[in-house]
Formats: structure tokens, sequence, C-alpha cells
């Protein structure tokens, strides 16, 4: 149940946000290659995830936090100044609670604020955001065929939708050495070659919604204040466990669709940076709750 708990917290704690992550522990640095529009992007995260138990119902209390940075790098001019646009932080506070919703099902409920800026000066309001999540979680690790099943809703407010969103996935291990996930954000087929090498090929959203502090004038006398990238994402990857729970790891591919956008306080495109696919690096270390 603990292990459970603390997965639920981190497949949820973004949905069209920085992808999903099933963790205690990860630290992580992605490269996507400068491309036809001259812009680059390289992001450093690290997370933890922390369950709490609170009754002999069991109960949880969850608690995680997640800090990103990117850097940005252009190689060609825009029609603006752009140096206020080349670091940007992103941090999570996750606060969930996970009860017993019947003798099959568990409640999930998730709060994730979060502060999202270049901080050019400080903090200010515009830099703060809220989401929210709640799912009904089912699964059996005994079975002949072990499965996972989430369903839910995520009201994001870095989506620019003022609706709630679902939450999919259903994961099955459906022979000894294989196992998929089907789901938004992220899909995959996983094959394990013994205990210490699996291979993956996985499809999944991935991207950013920041805050810009000052604004930004571009053509057409529009204002920018936010910065914003969204990718679908095809990659192959490989994993060494060090251990049951410890591993480290390689994601690469390229970017199906993606759009880097500057957007106004109502969340409305006001112009284009980058729509141009990219290839797509992740690695890192972590300690995860599945091999």
């Amino acid at each position: 149940m603990v292990w459970g708990a603390t997965l639920l917290l981190a497949l949820l704690n973004s949905h069209f946000g920085f992808g999903q992550s099933t963790d205690i522990f990860r630290f992580e640095y992605l490269n996507i290659p400068e491309n036809d529009t001259g812009i680059k992007t390289q992001r450093y995260k690290m997370l933890f995830n922390l369950p709490f138990k609170l009754n002999e119902k069991k109960d949880y209390l969850i608690t995680g936090f997640e800090y990103n940075r990117l850097d940005v790098g252009y190689s060609r001019e825009f029609p603006f100044d752009k140096s206020e646009l080349i670091r940007f932080h992103v941090a999570d506070l996750n606060l969930g609670l996970i009860t017993k919703w019947n003798e099959n099902w568990n409640l999930v409920t998730i709060v994730t604020p979060r502060i999202a800026s270049n901080f050019v000066s400080g903090t200010i309001t515009d830099d703060f955001f809220l989401n929210a999540t709640a799912t009904l979680w089912k699964e059996n690790t005994t079975a002949d065929k072990p499965f996972r099943i989430v369903l839910g809703l995520s009201l994001n407010s870095t989506t620019g939708l003022p609706i709630p969103l679902p939450v999919i996935s259903y994961y099955k291990k459906f022979r000894p050495n294989w196992s998929y996930t089907l789901g938004i954000p992220r899909s995959s087929i996983k094959h394990y070659l013994g205990k210490k090498h699996t291979l993956q090929m996985a499809l999944f959203l991935d991207g950013y919604f920041i805050n810009i502090q000052n604004n930004i004038m571009v053509p057409d006398n529009e204002i920018a204040s936010k910065i914003s990238l969204s990718a679908l994402v095809g990659a192959f990857g490989y994993q060494y466990n060090i251990s049951k729970r410890m591993s480290v790891f390689l994601l690469a591919g390229r970017s199906l669709e993606q759009q880097g956008k500057l957007r106004n306080d109502d969340k409305q495109d006001v112009f284009l940076l980058n729509d141009e696919a990219n290839f797509y690096i992740r690695t890192g270390f972590k300690i995860g709750i599945f091999n």
C-alpha cells in the first residue's frame, strides 16, 4: 500500500506538465538539441515523494516536491528582446491523500501549488499556479497477469483549459518479461531482459507553462506574459537496474508534434517560437517504485 500511495502521487503530480514519474527520488537531465528554428533546451530535474501512514485503515498522507530548471538557447534573432527568456524555474509542492473507497478501489486526491517563473525580480502573484487531481485507483499485483488501473480528472491551471482533463492509465504485465501501459499522458511497452536490463518504447506528452515577469512587446502590438512548450514525443529507452528499486536510464527519440509559444494573460497565442520537430534525449538516476 505504501508503494502504491507514493506511485499515485508521482503519477498524477502533473498533467500535460513535465510528464509523469513513479519514483521516490529522481535526478534527471533533458537535452532538446537545436532544430531549424534555432532554439535548444536543457532541463535539470530533481524530485522526491514521501508517504505517511495516518491510521490503521491504511489511509496515507503523501508529500512530494519537484524542481525543474530550464535553460533555453537561441541562435537566431527575434523581433523582441529575448534576454529574459533564457532561464526558467518550476517548483511543485504535492500534497495528496489516499483512502480506501471500497474493497477494490482507492480514492486519491492531490493538490499541487506551483511556482513557475523566470524570476528576474523576486516573486510576484502571477508566478503562482494551483493544480488539483482526483482519481480512483485499482491494482492486483498478485494476479497471474498483474494490472493497475487509474481513472480520474485533473484541473490544471497551466493548460489554458478551464475544464477538468482526463487522467487515464492502464498497466498490465501480460507475459513474464513483457508489460504495457496505455493512457494519458503516457503509453509504453517494456521488455525485461532479466533483472538488470529493461528496454522500452514510449509515447508521451511533455512541456511547460511559465510566467514571464516583465511583459514583452511582440509584433502586432501584442503583449507576451507567458511562455509554453507542448510536445508529443516518441522514444526508445534503456534502463540498467542497480538494485530492485535503484536504476539509471536513457531515453532517446524525437518529438512528433511540438509547439513553443509566447502567450498573453488570457493564455492566447501571441507569437510562435518553435514548431519544428526535435531530437529528445533524457537520462538520469532514480529510486523507483517499479522496475
